[in-house]
């Protein structure tokens, strides 16, 4: 007897109630003036080096914090601590991914009308985490050259649920060979008109772009917030 139907009726029960809490969680970050970017890709590909470097930068300018979401370690939220912001460490144990309720559970004592930018890393995968809304404004999906041009063709479904894609590691890209022409094509392909930056948290190179566009982002949420 094939018990297909009934998980995939819970599958849907839990991401119902997902977005039901995940648009709850909007409508807060909204009317406190927070704009919330959550962070994607598959382990390694950089995602806490490139957010402790967009921290460190924005901390001067804006008031910024993190969430951090991890299997089992505490070990991200410490390398995140290093820029100054406030950061809280999420365990999700088994699970692969965050859900709009570990998120809304992390955020009970914070005081969100206190913060601009709230970053929210997700667990390394780029499978799990394409169908969960965390109420975020902004998702970007991060891929480094070290993992090769195909990804977005092998990961479709988690770039059709970003909003930009951010290439890491770029100081690597000549000796590691990678084609960052044939890149762009595959997210494209996937994602026609999606913005695409290319960065390197070591060097510094591109993040001044990537931050331009955080910053128009922010902009005109806040305009719309205030319309």
């Amino acid at each position: 007897m094939s018990h297909e139907p009934r998980l995939l009726e819970v599958r849907k029960n839990v991401l119902k109630q997902n977005d039901v809490i995940a648009r709850a969680l909007r409508d807060r970050f909204r009317s406190q003036g927070t704009y919330v970017i959550s962070l994607v890709s598959s382990p390694g590909a950089g995602k806490t080096t490139f957010l402790e470097k967009t921290l460190t930068l924005l901390r001067p300018h804006c008031r910024v914090a993190a969430l951090v979401g991890d299997l089992a370690t505490e070990n991200d939220a410490i390398r995140l601590a290093r820029s100054g912001a406030p950061v809280r460490q999420i365990t999700t144990g088994t699970l692969c991914h965050l859900e709009a309720a570990m998120v809304e559970h992390s955020l009970n004592d914070w005081n969100l009308g206190q913060l601009d930018l709230l970053f929210i890393e997700n667990v390394g995968n780029l499978v799990c985490p394409a169908s969960y809304d965390l109420g975020e404004d902004l998702r970007l999906v991060l891929l480094s050259v070290t993992e090769g041009e195909d990804k977005p063709l092998k990961y479709p479904t988690i770039f059709n649920s970003a909003d930009a894609a951010v290439i890491t590691k770029i100081d690597l890209a000549a000796a590691v060979e990678f084609d960052d022409l044939t890149a762009n094509a595959n997210i494209q392909a996937v994602r026609p008109g999606m913005s695409v930056f290319k960065v390197s948290a070591k060097t510094g190179e591109g993040m001044d772009a990537f931050l331009q566009f955080l910053a128009q982002k922010h902009a005109r949420s806040s305009q719309k917030t205030t319309v």
